[in-house]
């Protein structure tokens, strides 16, 4: 009997458990999450800090016996190393899992900065169950909360913070909002929509200090000090993997996989936040830390670990936000790439920005803010890689034509496409 170990509760641990058992319905499967929940998704912990749903219902199954009746074995524990020849597991607990196949769906972990005070009571992440109930304790109509970072899942923070009343300051590192996602326009726009929704915004700031506690005094690198009643460390995330070191498995920023989402060990996979797949787009591997690539990594794995062939298509570059309302989108390389152009269009009246990038007469990334229709076509351009021809210059003199871009130029080259699987034939 063939035994799969998955390290990992999340979307891509839970989901290749299942698949798994759909396809070997004999196999052993054990599912190792270092979590006393049941298996939830991050994803939904805004919804609960708002009142939307209760803690059930960030569940990803929820029948309580969903796991035994498909014979899952579940095993609370953290992964404390793997000995890829022994083909064995060490948990933090002292027990030793043997496998024939491995999974490594470990997520990421909140990035923890340097900060003097950071310990203190009242300063917490946002990135589990446990941390959700300290917030919602805290965060009391009323009550003065700073929050460091206001990356993407800042944003998404912020937005349920403020649903619930609380008097917002938010400090970014960077020299604007959402800086992994968004250019300096975009950003900035961010920064000005949030101002004008009543939220205090620092960029090109650190927390330096966090002085007190009770109400907490945190010290800032602009020179200011702001009381706070609750501490808020949204200052991104990495792939937890720091377990793998020495194991022989091959992890650049994660871990290193073909497009069977196999490591360089026969054997054992990855999938999720932690791995590091090919981008069809930009040409490169790169961990993309969206639900939507997580289940599709999970599922492409499953099927290769139990004998099934399964390619990954590519991984998706996609970020699209809604911060108090206003509505972004990133696609593909936004920033551009060496010897490329750029066109931009701004309308500060309207809280719009848009920023499309070229390689030639493809458009290899874009962002949008304030656009809620047609984003589709943008992405259909970025991840179809079509060559936009005479369109291309159009969209430099208004970029505003996409849609009318894609819509010609995507089916011109679906047209010459199949004209030449014809010829083919």
């Amino acid at each position: 009997m063939t035994h799969h170990v998955i390290l990992g509760a999340g979307p891509a641990g839970v989901i290749a458990a299942e698949t798994i058992r759909k396809h070997a319905p004999a196999d052993r499967i054990t599912l190792v999450g270092d979590e006393p929940e049941p298996p939830y998704s991050r994803m939904a912990i805004p919804y609960l800090l708002i009142g939307q749903i209760d803690e059930a219902g960030t569940h990803l199954r929820k029948a309580p016996d969903h796991y035994e009746r498909l014979g899952i074995e579940r095993v609370f524990a953290r992964a404390k190393s793997v000995d890829a020849q022994a083909r064995t597991v060490t948990l933090d607990d002292g027990r030793a899992l043997l496998f024939d196949r491995l999974l490594i769906a470990t997520g990421s972990r909140p990035v923890r900065p340097p900060i003097r005070g950071i310990d203190l009571p009242g300063v917490h992440h946002c990135w589990t169950l446990a941390d959700a109930r300290a917030i919602m304790a805290r965060a009391q109509p009323g009550a003065r909360v700073l929050q460091l970072g206001a990356g993407f899942i800042g944003c998404i923070i912020m937005e349920a913070l403020q649903q619930r009343g609380v008097t917002l300051t938010i400090v970014e590192m960077g020299d604007r909002m959402v800086p992994r996602m968004m250019g300096p326009a975009a950003g900035g726009m961010i920064r000005q929509w949030c101002e004008a929704k009543g939220v205090a915004v620092h960029t090109s700031t650190r927390l330096e200090a966090i002085e007190r506690a009770g109400p907490l005094r945190v010290r800032l690198s602009n020179g200011q000090h702001i009381d706070a009643d609750l501490v808020i460390i949204a200052a991104g995330v990495k792939p937890a993997i720091e377990f793998l070191q020495d194991s022989g498995i091959r992890c650049l920023q994660g871990v290193l996989t073909d497009e069977h989402m196999q490591t360089n060990v026969s054997g054992i996979y990855a999938a999720g936040d932690c791995a590091e797949a090919f981008d069809k787009v930009s040409g490169t591997t790169i961990v993309s830390a969206i639900q939507p690539n997580a289940a599709e990594q999970a599922r492409v794995a499953a099927l290769n670990m139990v004998g099934q062939h399964a390619e990954l298509r590519g991984v998706t570059q996609i970020n699209v936000l809604d911060t108090l309302g206003l509505i972004s989108a990133s696609f593909g390389n936004w920033q551009g790439v060496p010897g490329g152009e750029r066109v931009e269009r701004v309308d500060a009246q309207h809280h719009k920005v848009l920023s499309l990038c070229f390689d030639g007469d493809v458009m290899v990334g874009c962002n949008s803010v304030g656009w809620t229709q047609h984003i589709g076509a943008l992405r259909g351009l970025v991840e179809g890689r079509v060559r936009l021809g005479e369109w291309k210059d159009t969209l430099m003199h208004d970029p505003t034509q996409f849609m009318a871009a894609y819509l010609a130029a995507a089916q011109a080259q679906a047209h010459w496409s199949a004209a030449a699987d014809a010829r083919r034939r």
